[in-house]
């Protein structure tokens, strides 16, 4: 077991995104936080490759971007399931935490 305290990764960067690799190591998921500053966009992007991915937002709020300009608001506790070739992105509007994982099929 591992225990990961994500209060230990509260960190921003002015104008931009920092990240964190919280689990990279596994053949089964990889999980990652990124803290996007105000205003800043994760922009919209896919992975060619098969599996599904989560972004799930810790703190603040914002939009969860997709293709063709698709964007659904944000808060604490929502949850983006998509597959992982589907484009997708992030948009804060106040500083924002998310949790992604990424999940290959297994």
């Amino acid at each position: 077991m591992k225990k990961i305290e994500l209060d230990q990764t509260r960190e921003f960067t002015d104008g931009g995104m920092k990240r964190f690799f919280l689990v990279q190591d596994s053949p089964y998921f990889k999980i990652i936080n990124f803290n996007l500053s105000a205003g800043h966009t994760f922009p919209v992007h896919s992975h060619d490759m098969e599996g599904q991915l989560s972004i799930l937002v810790l703190e603040g709020t914002g939009d969860f971007l997709g293709g063709e300009g698709a964007s659904i608001p944000a808060k604490p506790g929502d949850i983006l399931v998509s597959e992982i070739s589907e484009p997708h992105g992030v948009r804060a509007e106040t500083k924002m935490r998310i949790l992604v994982t990424i999940a290959p099929p297994i």
